[in-house]
C-alpha cells in the first residue's frame, strides 16, 4: 500500500533531519581532530550521542515506510 502524501512528507522530513544531523557530527568529528586530547574525547562521547539519534531517525523513516507509524491528515 503506497504512503498517504502526510507520510511520504513525514518520511521526508525525518531523513533529511538524519542527514543533516550527521552531516553536522561529520563537521564535529572535523573539529574534534584539532583539539587537545580531553576536549577531543568529550567532543566526540557527544557526537557519539548524534549519531545515536541519526540512527533513532532513520529507524523512525522506515517505520513510517513500513506502516507502523502514521501521520493523521489534520
Amino acid at each position: 500500500m503506497p504512503l498517504t502524501k502526510p507520510n511520504q512528507q513525514l518520511r521526508r522530513d525525518l531523513k533529511s533531519i538524519a542527514f543533516n544531523l550527521e552531516q553536522h557530527c561529520i563537521d564535529l568529528g572535523r573539529l574534534a581532530s584539532r583539539l587537545g586530547d580531553e576536549d577531543a574525547i568529550a567532543l566526540m562521547r557527544l557526537v557519539g550521542g548524534l549519531y545515536e539519534d541519526v540512527d533513532k531517525l532513520a529507524g523512525y523513516a522506515e517505520e513510517v515506510k513500513a506502516g507502523r507509524i502514521v501521520r493523521d491528515r489534520s
